[in-house]
């Protein structure tokens, strides 16, 4: 079996965050390195190594030069976790945010479900919604885009 380097201060920024948000588990990828933090059953965060996973089409963001690295554009709202997006409260309820719409800081603009828990995603700073990049209902992944707000 090869060696691998593991980045030991990402691995526990990624177990931070997943105390942070009260996820059970995220996952993370740069390149070929890839790793999946979940809690085990006695509530401690573990690294455990995970096969890359396709990127999906929200994901797919400009490539910067010929590094190869994805840019991810300005003022984009990315997800904290794999899981089901809704862009409304409630099924037959307006979106929480429309393109052109200005939100502020810390207001919800979708939620994400994941392990049947509806998670907020809240913008980062305040400003005017440019794009939504997800349909609703649609299934999403750690990083991907969800929106533009600038």
């Amino acid at each position: 079996m090869a060696k691998t380097d593991i980045d030991e201060a990402r691995v526990r920024a990624l177990a931070d965050l997943l105390d942070e948000l009260k996820l059970s588990e995220i996952e993370y990828a740069a390149g070929d390195w890839h790793v999946r933090v979940a809690r085990n059953a006695a509530g401690q965060a573990v690294a455990v190594p995970a096969q890359a996973p396709a990127a999906s089409p929200a994901a797919q963001t400009e490539v910067a030069g010929e590094t190869g690295v994805e840019a991810v554009p300005p003022g984009a709202v990315t997800s904290p976790m794999v899981g089901t997006v809704y862009l409304a409260p409630e099924p037959d309820a307006p979106p929480f945010v429309t393109v052109g719409e200005k939100v502020g800081e810390g207001q919800t603009v979708m939620l994400i479900e994941a392990m049947k828990t509806f998670n907020e995603i809240r913008a980062p700073r305040a400003g005017e919604v440019k794009q939504i990049l997800v349909e609703n209902a649609t299934p999403v992944e750690y990083g991907d885009v969800l929106l533009i707000v600038e």
